[in-house]
């Protein structure tokens, strides 16, 4: 009869999730694995298989949060499509999912350092990219429909600028760089998105 698992599988994805944000996916070790879980090495591989699966794990893992948590800040709001849109970008860079500053984005961050040589993470970080640029495209949308941005606005070309403007902001955050800075960017990416329409009198 098998033994059973003395450890909270899901338990151990988060804290594998933790340790692979910190470090990345080269500098994680499975010594390093089985310290941070407590685990021996075969009972890892038993239960994740390889390094590479429990990454892909813990990718989701991180994911599925933070994908919850933009959904909350970017969904519908009774305040002005700016403020909502300022108040999600500030909160990249000051109030991280797991409220520690100067680890950046873990997507991000696999992206960085993975690229696209490795077919199955990429396809995860993509997916990841492409749900914020729909967040930032519908939240666009319902600004042009509730009048509060130019009915002329591409936007497309709005949503990768704004897009493009939050990776440079998850970069920078994880280099240390003065959230005042950002904040700075974050109003000017803002403006480029032209004049509040003016309500004819």
């Amino acid at each position: 009869m098998a033994r059973p698992r003395q450890f909270d599988e899901q338990d151990a994805v988060v804290r594998a999730t933790e340790l692979f944000w910190r470090r990345g996916y080269h500098a994680t070790s499975v010594r390093d694995l089985g310290d941070e879980l407590k685990l021996t090495p075969s009972s890892l591989y038993r239960t994740f298989k390889d390094k590479h699966t429990l990454f892909l794990r813990a990718l989701d893992h991180y994911r599925a949060t933070e994908s919850v948590q933009a959904e909350r800040l970017l969904g519908a709001d009774s305040r002005p499509i700016r403020h909502v849109l300022r108040d999600w970008m500030l909160w990249l860079v000051t109030c991280p999912p797991d409220g520690e500053t100067g680890r950046g984005c873990f997507v991000v961050n696999t992206a960085t350092e993975l690229g696209t040589t490795d077919g199955e993470v990429s396809r995860r970080t993509e997916a990841a990219f492409e749900v914020t640029r729909q967040a930032l495209r519908s939240l666009l949308l319902q600004g042009r429909r509730k009048g509060e941005l130019p009915t002329d606005l591409d936007a497309d070309a709005a949503v990768e600028l704004l897009f493009t403007t939050v990776l440079g902001l998850r970069v920078r955050e994880r280099a240390g760089h003065d959230p005042a800075r950002l904040a700075t960017a974050i109003d000017v990416a803002i403006r480029a998105l032209g004049p509040t329409p003016t309500t004819p009198s």
